[in-house]
């Protein structure tokens, strides 16, 4: 691989962690705004799913974007189960479906 090739390589690897970064932004996002239209703490489902970690960074970070219940747009939980598992947060999946199955 030529100087060039090399170059080229890693900003496309940049490129796609970028994007990977971003799309986990958003799950978390779709996660949190999910918790709060239906009444839930998403810090605390957090907790449940991982307790062994003090807190989610992301999460705290991503709180500042959501909206009241009241203004958000409905989120199915298909939706938020489909992102969760998406980007492999088996442990919250499983919170979020006792959440959903104790609901019903």
């Amino acid at each position: 691989m030529d100087e060039y090739q090399k170059e080229r390589s890693k900003q496309i690897e940049e490129a796609v962690i970028e994007s990977y970064k971003q799309e986990e932004e958003m799950m978390i996002l779709v996660f949190a705004q999910w918790c709060v239209n239906n009444g839930l703490d998403p810090e605390e489902l957090y907790r449940q799913a991982y307790p062994e970690q003090q807190s989610n960074e992301h999460l705290q970070q991503v709180q500042k974007l959501i909206i009241p219940k009241e203004e958000a747009g409905d989120i199915p939980d298909d939706t938020v189960l489909g992102v969760l598992s998406m980007f492999g947060n088996d442990d919250l999946a499983m919170v979020v479906s006792e959440v959903i199955a104790a609901r019903k």
